[in-house]
């Protein structure tokens, strides 16, 4: 249980709930007047108006493990170098493992497939020797302990849409490589990683948290840089030496509900057919292939994004994805 002076939050029920619903993000947050505090109590979301997708359910019977909607945040596996998760927080995860006992060097490739860039400022405190803290669990964070990034997760400080900022400030000299379809991407811009901070406006007033900016550059990819494209030609053109780890969310393949209530009556959603969304991926995957890139890929994570990608696409976009991926590796 968290507890914050009663003028941090607002004392209407709308405001509070807005200004709740914006700092914990994935999670729910319950604020109690106790004396003069907030008492908050988090949970894992489990109503219709947190998850928009009609279909939900049948996307999480095809997921399996008596997985429901409360338990999909937490909902993951690994077969061989492919993490599957619900939620894309689960990818620092996986690279956390990737990272743990092997000699880093900065010179590492991040394929980033995605609908949203993940630059968020996750809730994780600066402490005064340079690490990181969860102020939820008041535990330690470490990049290359994977046990304690997924308490972080677990625990709320690490969310859905800030897991690129933490690695991006450990490996300021990696380089991402942004595949983004239309209409958030239309053609290719090079940017420079700037690791900065931003301050906590809630539970610790001031305290920093890790941010990234983007500052466009000159087209140039390379170390440090940050390139967003809808072309897969662009994507691996000029790769670097290194080792490259791949991210997709489903969502770079169709974001019907990007997380919306209000989807259906949205314009202009980015709603792709089954067959364009298997075309998009045969493109990706022959890319990788054709490219020679592929074959270097050492960890990949698949997240499905409940709300944003369609449950119903869950199943076939799976079986047409993973096989190929395993054939650029060898399984």
């Amino acid at each position: 249980m968290l507890r914050v002076p009663r003028g941090r939050l607002p004392l209407t029920s709308a405001d509070r709930h807005a200004a709740l619903r914006d700092y914990f993000c994935d999670k729910d947050a319950d604020a109690e007047l106790d004396g003069a505090d907030w008492k908050l109590i988090l949970s894992w979301p489990d109503g219709d108006d947190r998850h928009v997708d009609p279909r939900l359910g049948e996307g999480l019977r095809w997921w399996g493990q008596g997985v429901e909607r409360r338990d999909m945040a937490l909902a993951h596996r690994r077969q061989g170098r492919i993490t599957s998760a619900l939620y894309d927080t689960w990818t620092l995860h996986s690279w956390s493992e990737w990272l743990a006992g092997r000699e880093m060097t900065e010179d590492v490739l991040i394929l980033h497939v995605d609908d949203h860039r993940d630059l968020g400022s996750p809730r994780l405190f600066v402490d005064p020797t340079g690490g990181w803290r969860d102020p939820i669990s008041n535990e330690p964070c470490v990049l290359t302990n994977p046990s304690s990034v997924q308490a972080a997760i677990e625990s709320g400080a690490l969310g859905m849409g800030s897991f690129l900022t933490p690695f991006l400030h450990r490996f300021p000299r990696a380089e991402v490589r942004h595949l983004c379809q239309p209409p958030k991407a239309v053609r290719t811009v090079d940017y420079e990683i700037r690791p900065t901070f931003a301050p906590d406006d809630l539970l610790e007033l001031g305290r920093l948290r890790p941010a990234i900016d983007l500052v466009e550059a000159e087209p140039s990819p390379g170390a440090g840089r940050y390139r967003v494209t809808p072309s897969v030609e662009a994507w691996l053109a000029d790769v670097r030496p290194g080792p490259v780890i791949l991210h997709i969310d489903m969502d770079y393949f169709n974001n019907r509900f990007d997380g919306d209530s209000d989807w259906s009556v949205r314009p202009n959603a980015f709603d792709p057919t089954l067959p364009r969304i298997l075309e998009k991926i045969d493109e990706m995957t022959d890319a990788l292939a054709r490219t020679g890139v592929g074959v270097r890929i050492e960890d990949v994570v698949i997240a499905y994004s409940p709300g944003f990608f369609p449950a119903e696409f869950w199943a076939p976009a799976e079986a047409r994805l993973r096989p190929s991926l395993e054939r650029l590796y060898g399984g």
